[in-house]
């Protein structure tokens, strides 16, 4: 490329030229361990809540990796990152930069190189049929335009700069949202969202039905029911009972252990699934049988439970599939509770608006019949998302069980409360909601602002060009010539063995 075209003052280099890119030491399982420093690896860029290994193992200084560094990841997730976590030690496949601070402001550097990639990836100048990856000579030989360093100080500080913030502004957003979405929630569970029934009863002289003796209501329905079901059973079969006997045999749920768990207002009761609803674990029809599957029985998997509102499931299955399998249809309000999994999945919840069945990775709590708004249930649920997943962990229990989701113990509010709480909740989470949303559809428009400011400032469009700035050829070659001139230094045997080698 010839400078013939370029705005004055720029010049061409190349990524070499801009610092020092120092590939991570090759960590072996061996080198793992639970104390140490932390090592960087790719999962580490693109997931930030990743776990480290660590390791004690001693890397040369070099490999040190501080927060506010740039890295870039040459191989499989090809992109360039700036270090936001505690310091640590760097894997390999990722390069350390260090920029030539004469020649490069960092920032620019960091946009420069995550430009230079994506013009890589179009170019398909990548290597590796699976894997793809950047080979370093290539890569450190990527022809760039540089502007003089003044000009990129003033294209971080007028615009980069600005709508960093303003994009960090928005996350901040973001992240009080969730914080307040999880405040809302914790009172609604601890009886301060609302005014509580016995508040009210007491302003307005009145009397009313305690948490407590709506339960008692409840177990008493329950008992009743079971009694008429085992009665007209035994008639059906021909054998009525002659005495009461028969009744014993009815399994009173167990009452929560209390002593642990925080006081409730005046009026409420701590309960449990088991003790109030009826908890059911589904089933999947055998697979093998296509006469199961293809019905008109909605049939939810555990992946459509995601704390949302179920109105069609992805599957069907047949009457048959529902007769030879142990999973039941449940009616509408019922609420299903992730059981399975060590991602996201396991402790969300959903409510079925519609009669459904449901797999083994999921149980149905039976709301209906008592009185009980859904959404109490659900919502309680949504604000005790991390504790539950926390019921489900370990290494002998990795998930959760019937027996635990019917021990799993709640709030009973007086029934009219409830239904406030109810809706007083639904006002505040869709507003929180509808700012979310409106908070999500500004960060792609200030993704697509950046690009738009980028290409014009990789073009010498961005900022006027003062001809006082020194000009980057003059800069360039100077800094050539004096790394021209420096001789290799020799390495010890200890830094051979862990400076990683340069060779991608």
């Amino acid at each position: 490329m010839s400078d013939s075209g370029l705005p004055p003052g720029w010049a061409i280099a190349t990524i070499n030229d801009t610092g020092r890119y120092i590939n991570g030491f090759a960590f072996k399982p061996s080198h793992w361990g639970e104390a140490g420093r932390p090592i960087i690896r790719i999962q580490n860029l693109t997931d930030e809540d990743k776990a480290f290994n660590r390791t004690t193992l001693e890397v040369d200084n070099d490999l040190t990796v501080r927060p506010g560094e740039i890295l870039v990841s040459w191989s499989a997730t090809l992109d360039a990152f700036i270090w936001k976590r505690e310091t640590a030690v760097l894997n390999q496949h990722i390069f350390r930069v260090v920029p030539e601070p004469r020649l490069v402001h960092p920032t620019f550097l960091f946009h420069l190189l995550r430009r230079s990639i994506w013009q890589m990836k179009e170019t398909e100048h990548l290597h590796g049929s699976t894997m793809k990856h950047i080979n370093r000579g290539p890569f450190l030989a990527h022809v760039i335009k540089l502007p003089p360093l003044h000009e990129q100080t003033r294209i971080v500080e007028k615009h980069f700069t600005r709508l960093d913030a303003a994009v960090a502004a928005v996350k901040r957003v973001q992240a009080n949202l969730k914080r307040y979405r999880a405040a809302v929630l914790k009172a609604a569970c601890e009886g301060r969202l609302v005014p509580t029934e016995a508040e009210l009863a007491r302003k307005e002289g009145r009397s009313y039905e305690t948490g407590e003796q709506l339960l008692a209501r409840i177990l008493k329905e329950r008992r009743a029911k079971w009694e008429a079901a085992q009665l007209a059973k035994m008639q059906a079969s021909g054998k009525p009972p002659n005495n009461d006997e028969w009744k014993k045999k009815y399994k009173e749920a167990d009452k929560p252990d209390t002593a642990t768990l925080p006081s409730l207002p005046k009026g409420w009761v701590w309960t449990s699934f088991g003790q109030v609803f009826g908890v059911f674990v589904g089933a999947t029809p055998s697979r093998a049988k296509p006469e199961y599957w293809h019905g008109t029985i909605p049939w939810v998997s555990s992946g459509e439970v995601g704390f949302c509102r179920i109105q069609q499931t992805r599957e069907q299955i047949s009457d048959l599939g529902l007769a030879n399998a142990s999973t039941v249809l449940h009616p509408p309000g019922t609420v299903l509770l992730g059981m399975i999994g060590e991602g996201k999945t396991r402790g969300q919840a959903a409510i079925l608006d519609i009669s459904a069945c449901n797999n083994q990775n999921s149980a149905a709590i039976r709301i209906a019949g008592t009185g009980i708004p859904a959404e109490y249930v659900y919502r309680y649920l949504e604000g005790q998302y991390e504790r539950t997943r926390t019921l489900g962990s370990g290494n002998n229990q990795p998930a959760l069980n019937r027996t635990r989701v019917e021990q799993m113990v709640f709030p009973l509010a007086p029934l009219s409360e409830q239904h406030r709480i109810v809706s007083e909740l639904e006002g505040k989470l869709s507003l929180i909601d509808a700012l979310k949303r409106e908070a999500e559809r500004a960060l792609p428009h200030s993704d697509r602002l950046r690009q738009s400011i980028l290409k014009r400032a990789f073009e010498g469009k961005l900022v006027p060009q003062d001809p006082h700035d020194e000009p980057a050829s003059v800069l360039l070659e100077r800094i050539r010539a004096e790394r021209a001139g420096l001789k290799p230094q020799k390495k010890s045997a200890r830094q051979k063995r862990t400076t990683a080698t340069a060779s991608a």
